[in-house]
């Protein structure tokens, strides 16, 4: 009965009278039916919610016959969305329900064969950004792969992108794969996460021949063209829509000398350092617990920008990276040769922007270079679309 009452709760999911965009996890009726019998791992964060209700709770309260969740995998910044980004997460137990985590962000990227014996289903429900080095979906590819190897399926539960609304940045090079990018896919790739894991199952990535036995319960009322404002952070220092806009372009910050303002009340809204040349706002990182434990140029005071007004008029986003800031900063800072860190090039997937900026490139350049590849992204991202695009 207590069953019923979850499905009831969201009536008209499928009604062509609604009109907000219904996140998969709250499609109930879609796909609490296939989860009956079933012995469930669910691959969670802070983002997974049903209403205001954690997924997990939801689940754990559902009264499913013979449903049983075996276990948490929990992903960067851990199962509640607490931990500073790359703290490694250590498996634990979940106080709330009593059911262990386990860390994917820890000694494991992918679950080992053995935490996925008996599982007949792994549920995927986080929120992602739609940016290539936001980990959330290298985590998705290795937990497809572990599925794909012990032959568990998985169910992507999809939420809208927020930055699904253009394609931007240089498409990442093998050379180059690392845990913020596995993938030859730009920086911005437009796609939410059900629609990548077609892709990665498609483009054949996960290797030796392996496919996922994948099923995307989609968004309802979503396309590529409406901005979306997530109703909780996705970590702890994307904590606003106008950061989550931003991040695309002040997260390339992260491989320089360049404070992204972590360490902040507006981290990915500010940046600056404290050599900075010809910059008019002043901040100074501290250590803030939960959000940013050992920020860049902490306690200097640095010199740079506020961007806290760039996502004013949601209408007139720019469809593509802002290079005009990171081209700034460092033909504004004396020590240039310091200015890069190797972290970079991972970010920007390829060595061909760091060159191009020491060379003086200008912004509309270095764009137009991008541009035959990304051409040839979009052809192969359209076999994958759930959604109309832009």
């Amino acid at each position: 009965m207590l069953y019923l009452i979850f499905i009831i709760h969201f009536p008209g999911c499928d009604s062509q009278e609604v009109q907000q965009i219904v996140p998969g996890a709250e499609r109930t009726m879609q796909y609490f039916p296939q989860l009956e019998g079933k012995q469930v791992a669910i691959c969670a964060n802070q983002t997974s919610i049903i209403g205001k209700v954690h997924l997990v709770d939801s689940l754990h309260r559902s009264g499913l016959d013979g449903f049983r969740i075996m276990k948490v995998f929990s992903p960067e910044h851990g199962f509640r969305g607490d931990a500073d980004d790359g703290m490694l997460i250590d498996d634990s137990v979940d106080p709330a329900t009593g059911i262990p985590v386990v860390s994917l962000y820890g000694r494991n990227r992918k679950p080992p064969a053995e935490v996925m014996e008996g599982l007949d289903l792994v549920l995927f429900d986080i929120q992602d950004v739609g940016v290539r080095f936001y980990t959330y979906i290298s985590t998705l590819f290795y937990l497809m792969q572990a599925c794909a190897e012990q032959d568990v399926k998985l169910m992507v539960l999809d939420r809208p992108d927020p930055n699904g609304f253009y394609v931007d940045g240089p498409v990442l090079k093998e050379k180059y794969k690392s845990f913020i990018g596995l993938h030859p896919v730009p920086v911005v790739h437009g796609m939410t996460i059900g629609e990548y894991a077609q892709m990665i199952n498609g483009e054949k990535w996960l290797g030796s021949g392996l496919v996922c036995d994948l099923t995307v319960i989609p968004c309802y009322n979503y396309d590529h063209s409406k901005k979306y404002d997530l109703p909780v952070s996705p970590s702890p220092n994307l904590a606003t829509m106008n950061g989550i806009y931003l991040y695309p372009s002040i997260g390339l910050f992260e491989g320089t000398v360049i404070s992204e303002g972590r360490g902040t009340d507006n981290p990915f809204e500010v940046f600056g350092h404290p050599d900075l040349q010809n910059a008019p706002y002043t901040f100074v990182p501290r250590t803030i617990p939960g959000k940013s434990t050992h920020p860049k140029h902490l306690g200097d005071t640095c010199k740079g920008f506020d961007l806290r007004g760039y996502s004013d008029d949601r209408g007139s986003l720019p469809l593509h990276i802002d290079l005009s800031w990171l081209l700034f900063a460092y033909n504004n800072i004396p020590d240039q040769k310091s200015f890069f860190t190797d972290y970079f090039d991972l970010l920007a997937g390829d060595s061909l922007l760091r060159k191009q900026i020491i060379l003086g490139f200008s912004g509309e350049e270095i764009r137009e270079s991008w541009e035959k590849e990304i051409d040839s992204f979009m052809m192969v991202r359209s076999k994958y679309l759930l959604y109309p695009d832009f």
